[in-house]
């Protein structure tokens, strides 16, 4: 296996909090019987670092933690992608500190996000999981991993782009559509579908319905100014994902622990031709390219998103 690149230990205690402690409008209390959903599962938390950290988990099967992409929070996954995996794994999503229902200073730099991630797993007690991420949170999935590859089984990255230097650019539609402080439904078409199509138009419709049907907890509110202050301070002109000295693309090109790169073919931010010109510079790398789709390709093909990395999962030895 790779050698990683250097991180420093945890000295922190974490632990959760059962829901009833947690005095918050949006927590539900759930009986012990009652199948939890990407909708009903209740907010919880752990203390780590001197901050909270929010989070959700419901499912059974493998420990898989997702990783949310820009602007995100725990409500803006789909819940029907979120419910096919439940039925393979245990599902854990949270909020990056500072966002959402966590606490801290929010930061979206790559070590910053891939320390939650540490500090989530192993407040929680896990030992080894399925890591993966949507966009930024792609970043995030791939730097945890190769900071603590012991920790990791497999990487599934959704919608983003690997280390280094992009191959093809992103399109500047992006960022002028990213950067309001609400997006309205074309916005959605814009930034997550492929706007061009009809097909891709309805199925967007249906995911965006699906998410607007959450009723009994909820997330709190991140005002945009927040988000972006955030990435602000974390851009740097030469990459997306920049990997200066060549560490984590060297991980990658020597790890045993299976990539899967699960894209659209139009994403407009981070191209699937990125993920291309790695397949013979990765021995372990998988990519997956969804049709006549963009940013979200698990929200457009949701069922389909989740059954493809289940059989990956099944079908590849864990790093």
């Amino acid at each position: 296996m790779g050698k990683a690149p250097p991180h420093s230990q945890n000295s922190f205690q974490a632990f959760a909090m059962p829901a009833d402690h947690v005095q918050n409008r949006n927590t539900i209390l759930m009986n012990a019987s009652t199948p939890q959903t990407a909708l009903t599962a209740p907010n919880r938390f752990i203390e780590a670092g001197g901050r909270r950290i929010a989070y959700r988990r419901f499912g059974q099967g493998p420990e898989l933690v997702l990783c949310v992409r820009l602007r995100g929070t725990m409500d803006v996954w789909d819940p029907l992608f979120l419910d096919q995996l439940a039925g393979n794994f245990t599902i854990t999503i949270f909020d990056y500190s500072g966002l959402g229902l966590s606490t801290g200073s929010p930061s979206y730099g790559k070590t910053d996000m891939a320390r939650d991630v540490n500090d989530l797993v192993d407040g929680l007690g896990l030992k080894k999981v399925i890591i993966a991420g949507w966009s930024l949170g792609g970043f995030a999935a791939q730097v945890f991993a190769a900071l603590y590859p012991e920790k990791v089984s497999h990487v599934v990255a959704i919608a983003t782009m690997p280390p280094g230097k992009m191959v093809k650019p992103y399109e500047e539609l992006f960022f002028h559509t990213a950067g309001k402080p609400d997006y309205s439904v074309e916005d959605e078409y814009i930034l997550f579908f492929e706007p061009a199509s009809p097909r891709s138009r309805r199925l967007a419709d249906a995911s965006l319905a699906r998410i607007a049907a959450r009723k009994d907890v909820f997330d709190a509110k991140t005002p945009s100014d927040v988000f972006m202050a955030s990435v602000a301070a974390s851009a740097d002109p030469s990459s997306p994902f920049p990997d200066p000295d060549g560490a984590y693309g060297e991980f990658y090109r020597h790890t045993d622990i299976p990539v899967l790169a699960l894209s659209g073919d139009h994403d407009i931010i981070f191209p699937v031709e990125n993920w291309y010109a790695l397949n013979d510079l990765w021995p372990t790398l998988f990519v997956v390219t969804f049709p006549d789709s963009g940013h979200g390709p698990q929200h457009q093909y949701p069922e389909l998103a989740a059954e493809t990395i289940a059989s990956f999962i099944r079908n590849t030895p864990a790093g």
